[in-house]
């Protein structure tokens, strides 16, 4: 089993690259599915939830090549060998049911993917998704099998285009819509859709492939039928999730730490809140650098939402953050109901956070009088203390990490491959950044290993 290992107390210091985002290469590599050409990606990261989504192509027919060390990836798929995704990917991550959008134009067998997966931080409804095929003319339904159940959709008549206005700006109902629109006849307009930058990417890497789509300022994406595509070679935009973290670890060690790749346009509203409590950052041609210029203010008031609102997976590493602030100041989460279970590990650490199931803020929220813990205040100065930590998913892990950064006593973190999943080589970037972290692995069954030694012995 592996741990990592981290005495705090240090600040960060030096330089790190910004890898490639998690959230928009899976879904360029579903997207690239809907065509027979070579698809060629760069800047792809070294992560699982790259390997998953790989395998996931590979198991359907797709022909890919890795070149890990370089970050990237050819892919292409001239034909399908099944439209059945098995059971073992069930719960794996979110990308399964992207295969309904990607495959429905490509075939009229049936397409059976397994549940939706990922970190468990509330639920993640499909509902929008369903309904949106739906309205393509995709004949989907739910059905239990051996132990989990599936989706078995078909669209045995073809899809047409229609116009539909998504209930909520989900990013994955919005992937999935598009992706089953290049196929459809005629055009197909999304109201109400998601538009952070991992959907611009896949509507640029689009473009390239040959289709001819469009995104306007009231969140509407307009999508014309494509049989024509051309091969592709796209640079996966940067992971401003993974930059936002090394940032904020960097402010909240008090140290100083350059960013390479770090993407000012699509961090807009989180260095906005950095300057409210007084992080440093300055712009340079080529990333982002953050440093602690002086103690940091409380008092700010943030509600996670959409883009261009403050993302969700920004605001657990921000509540660390803010346990060095001087001051009260609210989160207020928007986007999913079970987001907090991390804290309590926090307040074991030190953290002075208090819970509400109340909204704590003025936007329009979907878990309002539902009795989810979906509000917190957090109070600052507070020191924190190592402890034992097992991650629960992938952006409390960050979380985690950066709070053992900030204990002077060592912390010792299990459930490491959640951190696998959305960053790569992340103990070897931090060792590089001056932080006393190491990766240590120990047997699964030690006390069998001690029984098998002293039997041994007695012989």
């Amino acid at each position: 089993m592996e741990k990592i290992k981290i005495t705090g107390g240090i600040p960060l210091e030096g330089k790190v690259k910004a890898a490639g985002a998690k959230n928009a290469i899976t879904k360029l590599l579903v997207a690239s599915l809907l065509s027979d050409k070579r698809c060629t990606f760069y800047n792809v990261p070294n992560i699982s939830e790259v390997e998953i989504t790989v395998d996931l192509c590979k198991e359907i027919g797709s022909e890919i090549h890795w070149d890990k060390a370089e970050g990237v990836i050819e892919i292409i798929t001239k034909e399908l060998k099944t439209t059945y995704v098995p059971q073992r990917f069930s719960g794996s991550n979110r990308i399964p049911i992207l295969m309904i959008g990607a495959l429905l134009g490509r075939t009229d067998e049936d397409i059976i993917v397994p549940t939706v997966g990922g970190c468990h931080i509330g639920k993640r409804p499909i509902d929008f998704h369903i309904e949106a095929l739906r309205k393509l003319g995709a004949i989907i339904e739910y059905r239990e099998m051996k132990k989990e159940g599936a989706y078995f959709a078909h669209a045995y008549q073809g899809l047409k285009g229609a116009v539909i206005h998504l209930p909520y700006p989900s990013v994955g109902a919005t992937e999935n819509t598009i992706l089953a629109s290049v196929r459809a006849k005629g055009m197909t307009v999304i109201k109400n859709a998601a538009t952070e930058p991992e959907i611009v990417d896949l509507i640029l890497f689009l473009q390239k492939l040959g289709v001819i789509i469009s995104i306007d300022t009231d969140r509407t994406i307009c999508i014309q039928p494509c049989k024509q595509f051309t091969e592709v070679e796209h640079t996966v935009i940067t992971d401003r999730i993974e930059a936002a973290s090394f940032g904020m670890a960097a402010i909240s060690t008090k140290g100083r730490v350059f960013i390479e790749g770090a993407d000012h346009l699509s961090m807009i509203t989180f260095l906005n809140r950095l300057l409210e409590i007084g992080g440093g950052f300055s712009i340079k041609p080529n990333g982002i650098e953050f440093f602690y210029k002086g103690p940091l203010r409380g008092g700010v008031h943030i509600e996670t939402d959409v883009h261009p609102g403050f993302m969700t997976d920004w605001q657990q590493p921000f509540v660390v953050l803010l346990t060095q602030a001087e001051g009260c100041s609210i989160i207020h989460e928007t986007v999913y109901e079970n987001r907090f279970g991390y804290t309590e590990t926090l307040k074991q650490m030190g953290a002075d956070i208090e819970l509400f199931t109340q909204c704590l803020g003025g936007k329009n929220c979907r878990f309002s009088m539902q009795n989810f813990h979906h509000s917190l205040i957090v109070k600052g100065v507070t020191a924190l203390k190592g402890r034992e930590i097992t991650i629960p998913d992938l952006r409390a892990g960050f979380a985690y990490v950066m709070a053992a950064l900030l204990a002077p006593e060592t912390s010792e973190i299990s459930g490491t491959h959640y951190l696998h999943r959305g960053y790569e080589n992340l103990v070897e970037k931090l060792s590089g950044l001056g932080a006393n972290i190491t990766t240590v692995t120990s047997s699964p069954l030690p006390s069998l290993k001690k029984n098998l030694e002293t039997t041994t012995s007695a012989k």
